[in-house]
């Protein structure tokens, strides 16, 4: 068998398969035995027809299918050995049909060619932003983290975020307390004016005392959700709307959050045994907690920062095989049309110059994914999908088991492959290149965030401090 290749520009070109009678014929005599020894062949005991009936029979047939297998390996063989750094898949070029009575063939595969790159991370030097940690925000935390760790209590007046104790009456058009079967009345009614939607409803409670009466609208305070409305009025959800209008809470009792006190017992709380002893120490281990809440928004935007130099400096004046990937393209997927396969090319161009330069990147750095690192990143996915619906602190128990089902998911899986490849690449480009660290207030980090965004139109996140 000969295999060449023939380029017809600088990235296309042609792989040239010349198969020989010797490269096919064994094969097409075992497949023909196969079909006599398993076939049910009208005429003929099953494995009892000789090879002349099934050379006339079958012989066409199989001669294809084997020369066509043939000739694919063949070429794929040929990249393979050559170390050909290909776009898509070979393409069978069109041809005349098959005289399946010659004894030599000649099959071309159509081939585009990722461009040739040299990527120099060494003498490249990117921006990376750390937040600075303000008073503020260890205050706010302070703050936070003394609620959590505190305790519920009593109170005869409203405070900040109280809850509020009494019975809720429905009350008639003229402000009177509505009576009858069909009255919603409530004697063991709780509110939360903080978590109120209307900031209206909520002043209401201010600087109330117990006894008072408040009348406020149900409706208004969750901007008419029905599982809250017939959570705080104790009804069935079909009968919301009968909950329109006006309510009289007559204040019982008040639950305040009495924040917890400085002292070894909350710090041990917070921190684990023997890491906190004082104050000082204290708010240096917040500020540590808030620095490792705030360092993912300066990996993204490096990330970002990262993208956009690569792309710019690589991807700006990168050719591409445009007429292979236009039959590429309409080979592999049915639905596009001929006359859109133009407009659809350019629109993703930027995607295919980019996914040459990661795998480029991937290559130089020798970034490989290892089933760990898959394992990882799902790990850390699963355990942010926890702390989005406040089961953080079932972790220990569900993100093994989390983390197993998403593994098995097939598509799941591919995204949780592609995270920690990103996670790996980013890293190691962080690790190659010399930064130019800068320190910056949250405030200015927005700033430059929204710069981006505006200058790009997409979206580089830049999270608030959250409490841990």
């Amino acid at each position: 068998m000969d295999v060449t290749l023939e380029k017809t520009s600088e990235l296309e070109g042609f792989i040239v398969v010349k198969v020989a009678e010797a490269d096919y014929a064994d094969r097409v005599k075992k497949e023909l035995k196969e079909i006599g020894a398993t076939r049910q062949i009208p005429g003929f005991r099953k494995g009892h027809i000789d090879m002349n009936q099934l050379r006339k029979r079958f012989g066409n047939e199989v001669k294809a299918h084997v020369l066509n297998e043939v000739s694919a390996d063949a070429c794929l063989k040929y990249i393979e050995d050559n170390k050909l750094d290909i776009l898509g898949q070979p393409i069978p070029a069109e041809h005349e049909a098959i005289d399946l009575e010659a004894k030599e063939y000649t099959f071309k595969y159509e081939i585009g060619f990722a461009p040739e790159l040299n990527l120099d991370f060494a003498n490249t030097t990117l921006p990376f932003y750390n937040i600075a940690v303000s008073d503020e925000m260890i205050d706010e935390q302070d703050k936070a983290l003394r609620q959590q760790a505190g305790t519920q209590e009593p109170a005869q007046e409203y405070a900040e975020r109280a809850l509020v104790k009494g019975s809720i009456m429905q009350l008639n058009e003229d402000g009177s307390v509505k009576e009858g079967d069909d009255a919603i009345q409530v004697t063991d009614g709780i509110v939360a004016p903080f978590l109120f939607k209307s900031a209206d409803e909520a002043k209401k409670f201010e600087g109330t005392k117990v006894g008072d009466k408040v009348v406020f609208d149900a409706f208004a305070t969750c901007d008419g959700n029905e599982a809250e409305i017939a959570s705080m009025l104790h009804i069935d959800r079909d009968k919301v709307e009968s909950a329109r209008g006006n309510f009289e809470m007559t204040i019982t009792e008040f639950v305040v959050n009495k924040p917890a006190e400085l002292g070894e017992e909350f710090y041990n709380k917070v921190f684990g045994a023997d890491k906190v002893h004082n104050e000082e120490e204290y708010r240096k281990a917040i500020s540590e907690m808030i620095a490792r809440a705030l360092q993912p928004n300066s990996n993204q935007l490096f990330t970002r920062n990262a993208e956009d130099y690569l792309m710019e400096t690589y991807g700006a004046g990168m050719a591409l095989p445009e007429t292979f990937l236009r039959k590429f393209m309409l080979r592999t997927n049915s639905e596009i049309k001929e006359e859109d396969i133009d407009g659809i090319v350019k629109r993703n161009i930027p995607a295919i110059k980019w996914e040459i330069l990661e795998n480029k990147a991937a290559e130089t750095l020798g970034v490989k994914v290892e089933e760990d690192d898959v394992k990882a990143a799902a790990r850390t996915y699963g355990m942010e999908q926890l702390q989005q619906y406040g089961m953080a602190h079932m972790a220990d128990q569900m993100l093994d088991y989390f983390t197993e089902n998403m593994l098995k998911d097939e598509k799941q899986r591919r995204q949780l492959v592609h995270m920690a490849f990103n996670n790996k690449l980013f890293a190691a480009i962080h690790a190659a290149v010399k930064l130019d660290e800068k320190t910056v207030s949250l405030d200015e980090f927005r700033a430059i965030v929204a710069a981006l965004n505006n200058a790009t139109g997409e979206q580089v996140a830049a999270e608030e401090t959250p409490a841990e």
